[in-house]
C-alpha cells in the first residue's frame, strides 16, 4: 500500500504561554499543501532490508523502517512511524511489516513532514489491516506521538491551539492562490527558536482569518518566531522580502523555521539564486 504524506504551512503563529509540562501553548492556522513524499507499507520482505538504495534504516520488534532520498537521523525509538506501529501493536496483534519512505521534504523545516509521515503511517496501517479505529482514537494516538500529528489525520484547514494538538475546522479556502515555498537548508532547533520569544496574548483572533482578504494579512498576521529567528539568520528575512518583491499577496516563515512561503494570485517564478534550495510551487488546492 502506498500513501503520499503532504506538508502544512502556518498562517499566523502566536506563542501564548508556557505550560506546566514544559511545552508552550500556541495559536495558529494550519493549512495543508500538496508538497508530498511517498510512503509504502508492505509485508515483511527479507530482501528489502539489504537494498543498495536505502539511505537509513531502523528496526524495532516486528516493524522495520527504510528510507530513501534524504537521510533521516535518529534511532528506532525516535522514529515516529515506528512509534505509530508500536502504539497500534498495544491494541492489535499486528503482523510484521516493512515501511519504506522516499524522503523528499526537508527535515526540521517547519513543514510538518515527520508528523505527516506518522499520520499517514497510521492511515496505511488502518486500511492495510482493516483495523477498527475511530477518528477520536486515531487522533488520540497521534497526539501522543507529536503535537502536529493529529492535524494530518484531518488534513484540512484548522485553527489549532494548546500545544498544537487541539483544533477545530476553519472556513478557509485558498484554492484560487498559488504557493512558493523555499527552504535554504538551515537547521533551527526548537529550543533556539523559543529562546527569543516572549509569550503573550495574540493580537488578532485567528478564527476570523477567512473574513480578511489575503492581501490584508500583511502586517497583521504574524509568526512570533520571526522575531527570534530572523536576526540570527538574515537570509530568511531576505527570502521573505523577496517573496513580496515577486508579487506575493502574503509571505511568512512557517513553524519555527526555516522554510519561508509566499502566497500568490499568479504562478510565481523561482529566482535563480533559490534554485539550489529545497523548494516547491503549486496551487493551494485542498
Amino acid at each position: 500500500m502506498v500513501v503520499f504524506p503532504n506538508i502544512k504551512i502556518n498562517i499566523g503563529l502566536y506563542v501564548t504561554g508556557k505550560r506546566p509540562d514544559g511545552y508552550h501553548n500556541i495559536e495558529s492556522v494550519f493549512y495543508p499543501v500538496q508538497w508530498k513524499e511517498s510512503l509504502e507499507l508492505t509485508d515483511r520482505d527479507e530482501a528489502a532490508w539489504i537494498h543498495s538504495d536505502i539511505v537509513s534504516k531502523a528496526e524495532s520488534g516486528k516493524v522495520r523502517f527504510m528510507s530513501y532520498g534524504m537521510d533521516i537521523p535518529g534511532s528506532a525509538d525516535q522514529n515516529l512511524c515506528i512509534k505509530v506501529y508500536q502504539r497500534l501493536e498495544e491494541w492489535f496483534n499486528l503482523p510484521p511489516v516493512d515501511i519504506h519512505l522516499l524522503k523528499t521534504i526537508p527535515i526540521g523545516a517547519g513543514l510538518g513532514g515527520g508528523s505527516a509521515d506518522a499520520a499517514y503511517t497510521l492511515k496505511a496501517l488502518k486500511e492495510f489491516f482493516s483495523l477498527t479505529l475511530s477518528d477520536k482514537e486515531a487522533m488520540d494516538i497521534l497526539a501522543e506521538i507529536g503535537s502536529d500529528c493529529p492535524f494530518f489525520w484531518k488534513n484540512a484547514p484548522m485553527y489549532v491551539f494548546g500545544r498544537g494538538e487541539r483544533m477545530h475546522s476553519i472556513d478557509l479556502d485558498l484554492s484560487d492562490y498559488f504557493a512558493l515555498i523555499v527552504n535554504p537548508g538551515i537547521h533551527i532547533s526548537t529550543k533556539e527558536a523559543y529562546a527569543g520569544v516572549q509569550p503573550g496574548p495574540p493580537p488578532i483572533d485567528l478564527t476570523l482569518l477567512s473574513t480578511l482578504d489575503v492581501a490584508d494579512w500583511k502586517g497583521v498576521i504574524q509568526n512570533d518566531f520571526e522575531k527570534s529567528v530572523f536576526p540570527n539568520y538574515p537570509i530568511l528575512g531576505d527570502i521573505k522580502a523577496e517573496m513580496y518583491s515577486l508579487g506575493a499577496a502574503y509571505a511568512s516563515m512557517t513553524g519555527s523555521g526555516s522554510s519561508v512561503y509566499g502566497i500568490f494570485k499568479e504562478v510565481p517564478s523561482l529566482p535563480a539564486e533559490w534554485a539550489g534550495y529545497a523548494h516547491w510551487s503549486g496551487p493551494l488546492t485542498l
